[in-house]
């Protein structure tokens, strides 16, 4: 039986993967690996000398082979997650970290990393390249390669259990998400609830052969409990069983518990930085990333707080208010937070989700998006019905460019049982020079919106195109990209707190009127978003905004005080997030609120001490929109400018050295201030 994760694909092979296959490919594959580099470096002994092509450029194929057989097995389990796949990937966990920490820890490696380096070589070398062997040598310190037997051993042990417990934080949540659900049959509980909503808890109730109605923790199915749901009875049992998920407490108390998980990842991550002689754990973030230290993360995040957090404790007295005058509720508990926002927003502007849903049916958002972004870059979008996919909902296109290819994706829109949940954009393949000509870069971009209900399409609220628009901005930072070495190829090699900037930046044409006339059509008539909603949308755009700044500031505070006050004695979790909160949170919070068990970004992703990132690239993402606001938002000028500068270039170059590329200067936070409409007092603006 041949193996497909061992065969070279164009494109994965789905249909022929199956869970027995992933941990013997992968074995022989590092296996594989591991003659190959002992070969290596077994010619360098004997008098070659290391140069790109020698040593650089195999290593780029060996490790872009096991790439293309790990990408989709990773891919699957987040999409398609079964109890055998999961014991495959598990399986495969430690053997990969076990190979990454060989490699990093590679004393022959490095020196022949440090010998191009210092070659006359290394002056004709692309910029591309030049980064590719600075940012190694880098990673190789971070890796602990100068550490001592044993602690070069430690870090690896360290490494390996950090793999295994980050995967099994995301697991637990995975599963306690799908674990409650809520079977309702007297529809008069779900009064409030638009006629959308409710056709969506019947088809969950349909999937599960019951009558009436399903309320499931998945977001499609949990939002509208608590934006519009009349019950509060319901509003509360669902968010209790929301919040406590994965932790000791809740209707799945203890099942899912990821308390001990966190302290453990906590700890293990410390030691690390310990180990390669930094202070905390965010230290060690840090030292791969834009921000120059921990105190600047610090200090930019307090200031933005500062700044945000009167307006938002205005807002909040002003929701209070409306819902003891309007409603006699003078005891706003969490679970009424979302309900009465959404009774004041009405109010105010006369506008909700609900009313523009009708006008953002899925095909014609897409065919906006596509329109968006060929207006700003030239490029083109052609739909492929022929390929190997995973689940009858996946969609795939290719991206054109004069006539020629330059890349792909796969468009996975729906939430659905077995799949993780949020918005992501993952790498498939990337843009490489190979020997047999260019790989294209293809990327999977992954969302978890309401399905199609009966015989209506797919219809997205707001903040779903805002999200689409997001992962589309990571996927065009990953396709647009014009290197080809692929360390700095798309949005490898990218400061973690720049890699937002492309995301964050092309949600502005969300709110654009001159986008929403064709990101827009009724799914009945065609007619595009009414003036009358779009001007109420715009009018609507930075309600409590303030609000929404400081609940982010708080994660992203909670996430890197966490890791820079994390000590070898410990820290209580739950104190530290309520001390943040005490500082800078101004909604009401339940006691029974068990966030940090399922905050997935830090414990099972890539943001450890990063979340910072999404506001820190939203300071370069609205400034660099303003020079658009400026030039004109579809001008073909400044978009070439973008894609030149930004795009194109991937990680091949400093992010602050692109920034001031395109827009001509160092980033300011005013357009972030005023996009978010939040006021600073004219002392503080001189």
């Amino acid at each position: 039986m041949t193996n497909p994760l061992l065969e070279d694909h164009l494109l994965p092979p789905f249909s022929a993967i199956s869970a027995d296959q992933v941990k013997p490919a992968i074995e022989e594959i590092l296996n594989r690996n591991r003659a190959r580099i002992e070969g290596l470096l077994e010619s360098f002994r004997t008098g070659t000398e290391p140069t790109f092509a020698t040593l650089v450029a195999p290593l780029e194929q060996w490790d872009d082979e096991l790439s293309k057989a790990w990408s989709p097995v990773g891919h699957l389990n987040g999409v398609k997650n079964s109890d055998e796949l999961r014991e495959a990937y598990n399986a495969c966990l430690p053997l990969l970290s076990q190979y990454s920490t060989e490699l990093g820890q590679n004393v022959e490696l490095c020196e022949a990393y440090k010998k191009i380096q210092a070659s006359a070589e290394f002056a004709t070398l692309s910029q591309q390249q030049q980064t590719t062997v600075n940012n190694a040598l880098r990673d190789f310190h971070l890796s602990g390669v100068d550490l001592p037997a044993d602690k070069k051993a430690r870090y690896g042990e360290i490494s390996q259990r950090l793999s295994e417990l980050t995967s099994k934080f995301s697991e637990n949540v995975l599963d306690a998400t799908h674990a409650w659900h809520k079977h309702i049959d007297d529809e008069s509980v779900l009064a409030g609830l638009p006629d959308s909503a409710k056709s969506l808890l019947q088809q969950l109730a349909q999937q599960k052969e019951l009558p009436g109605y399903v309320v499931t923790l998945d977001l499609p199915s949990y939002l509208p409990i608590m934006s519009y749901a009349d019950n509060r009875e319901l509003r509360q049992e669902v968010y209790s069983a929301y919040v406590t998920r994965a932790s000791e407490i809740g209707p799945n108390a203890g099942e899912f518990d990821n308390s001990a998980n966190m302290q453990e990842i906590l700890a293990l991550r410390f030691e690390m930085a310990q180990l390669l002689g930094y202070e905390s754990y965010a230290a060690y973030s840090v030292a791969s990333k834009m921000a120059e230290s921990p105190d600047q993360v610090l200090e930019f995040l307090t200031d933005l707080a500062k700044k945000a957090k009167p307006q938002a404790e205005r807002e909040i007295a002003e929701l209070k208010a409306f819902a003891k005058d309007n409603y006699g509720a003078d005891d706003l508990q969490p679970w009424d937070v979302g309900y009465y926002a959404e009774k004041l927003r009405q109010q105010r502007y006369s506008i909700s989700q609900e009313d523009i849903r009708p006008y953002l049916p899925v095909d014609t958002v897409i065919k906006g998006m596509f329109e968006t972004v060929s207006r700003l870059f030239g490029v083109q979008f052609v739909e492929q019905t022929t390929f190997d996919t995973y689940h009858p909902d996946v969609r795939f296109f290719e991206v054109h460019k004069d006539g020629a290819q330059l890349a792909s994706f796969y468009l996975d829109l729906y939430a659905r049982a077995k799949k993780r949940g949020g918005a992501w954009m993952d790498v498939c393949r990337t843009r490489r020079n190979t020997e047999s000509g260019l790989q294209l870069p293809v990327a999977y971009l992954v969302c978890n919106f309401t399905p199609p209900v009966g015989d209506k399409p797919a219809l997205l609220t707001h903040d779903e195109l805002t999200t689409l628009f997001h992962e589309f901005g990571h996927g065009i930072h990953h396709m647009l990209t014009r290197m080809d070495v692929a360390a700095v190829s798309g949005i490898s090699g990218v400061a973690w707190d720049a890699v937002e900037l492309p995301s964050q930046f092309l949600e502005n044409w969300c709110y654009e009127p001159e986008a929403l006339a064709f990101i827009s059509g009724h799914y009945e008539t065609g007619e595009p978003l009414p003036k009358e909603l779009l001007d109420k949308l715009l009018a609507a755009k930075n309600f409590q905004s303030a609000m929404g700044t400081m609940r982010q500031l708080e994660f992203a505070l909670f996430d890197f005080r966490l890791h820079h006050e994390f000590r070898a004695d410990g820290v209580d979790v739950q104190t530290l997030l309520n001390q943040v909160r005490s500082e800078v949170t101004v909604v009401p919070i339940s006691p029974l609120s068990r966030f940090q068990h399922g905050f997935t970004h830090i414990f099972a992703g890539g943001y450890a001490a990063g979340y910072y990132s999404y506001k820190w690239a939203e300071v370069l993402s609205a400034d660099a929109f303003s020079r658009f606001e400026e030039e004109g938002i579809f001008n073909p000028t400044t978009g070439q400018s973008f894609l030149d500068e930004i795009l194109s270039q991937g990680g091949s170059r400093e992010a602050a050295e692109l920034f001031r590329n395109f827009r001509g200067r160092e980033p300011s936070v005013e357009p972030l201030l005023r996009h978010c409409g939040i006021e600073i007092p004219e002392e503080e603006t001189v």
